[in-house]
């Protein structure tokens, strides 16, 4: 099955090299366009922002996503190219922004350094299976949500103990520190025994010797790490949160929030959310489901 996951995300770089290389014209007679398959266009023009203005100097858009994390963002063993769902959303914005969806770079974000690569300017955009919430909202902006998950449990292909999050309590549970999944747990499962790592990789591996009982987070999540173990694992199956994934961005600069909301809503319209989800995601989770409502918040 692990060979399976990286051969669908080869087929998708061949068949978007394949589209590319059909793409409409750009920068002059018999120029060919790099879309990667994609509609979205290059926009007619950018408005006035800092993070914008930077971006364009340097030549591409800088995005902190995970390189652990299957279906959303994972680093291919084969040619080294970040795939998934959160990979593809960061490729459509340097579409826009540029007319090419090359012109990204993806720099490695954990969970617990995703608001300071923000706040200190190490990444133009996070990208990275991050949910919007108050508490963040106050140290970052987002755009979005471009998807809603649900936290679940990730338990052994033979465990019958576990069947809630009422279950967790008295176990000891696996999720990452600085994720919402820790809180979360602690205010269902209050007596659970947390075990904290940096990645939900490591999770895995900890549910896979024994450290752990169970893993908890976003389902998706947990079916693209199921997907790389199989019959090894199994979802409980029973969501007890939604998550709304948002785009996180420097606090202030609303032109630029603008610009990725606006983006988002082009993608839903014409189809190529939808692309990138069936995709990715779609290896396991054969339902495309219907865009989330953006959240063009203004500050107070």
């Amino acid at each position: 099955m692990k060979k399976r996951f990286y051969s669908l995300a080869g087929l998708f770089a061949a068949g978007a090299l394949a589209l590319a290389a059909c793409g409409g014209s750009s920068g002059g007679p018999g120029a060919t366009a790099n879309t990667g398959g994609y509609k979205t266009v290059k926009a007619d023009s950018l408005p006035a922002s800092p993070t914008l203005d930077a971006i364009k100097a340097r030549g591409k858009i800088i995005i902190g996503t995970k390189f652990d994390q299957p279906l959303f963002g994972l680093q291919n063993p084969t040619n080294g190219q970040i795939d998934g769902f959160d990979a593809e959303i960061g490729r459509l914005l340097a579409l826009r922004i540029f007319g090419d969806p090359g012109k990204v770079s993806f720099i490695e974000s954990v969970s617990k350094n995703r608001e300071p690569y923000i706040q200190q300017g190490k990444v133009d955009a996070v990208i990275a299976t991050y949910t919007i919430n108050a508490t963040r909202k106050k140290l970052v902006d987002f755009a979005g949500p471009y998807y809603v998950a649900g936290q679940d449990i990730m338990v052994k292909a033979n465990d019958t103990s576990i069947a809630g999050v009422t279950d967790l309590n008295g176990k000891k549970v696996c999720t990452v520190t600085g994720s919402t999944s820790a809180t979360n747990l602690k205010k269902f499962a209050p007596t659970a025994q947390p075990l904290l790592l940096d990645t939900y990789s490591s999770c895995a591996e900890a549910l896979g010797d024994g450290r752990v009982q169970a893993v908890t987070t976003d389902n998706v999540v947990l079916l693209g790490l199921i997907s790389r173990n199989p019959g090894k694992y199994k979802l409980v199956g029973k969501s007890f949160t939604q998550e709304p994934y948002g785009i996180g961005l420097k606090k202030g600069d609303d032109a630029f929030r603008s610009f990725v909301n606006d983006t988002l809503a082009t993608a839903y319209t014409n189809g190529d959310w939808a692309r990138a989800f069936t995709e990715t995601v779609g290896a396991v989770e054969k339902t495309t489901p219907t865009p989330p409502a953006l959240d063009r918040y203004t500050h107070s």
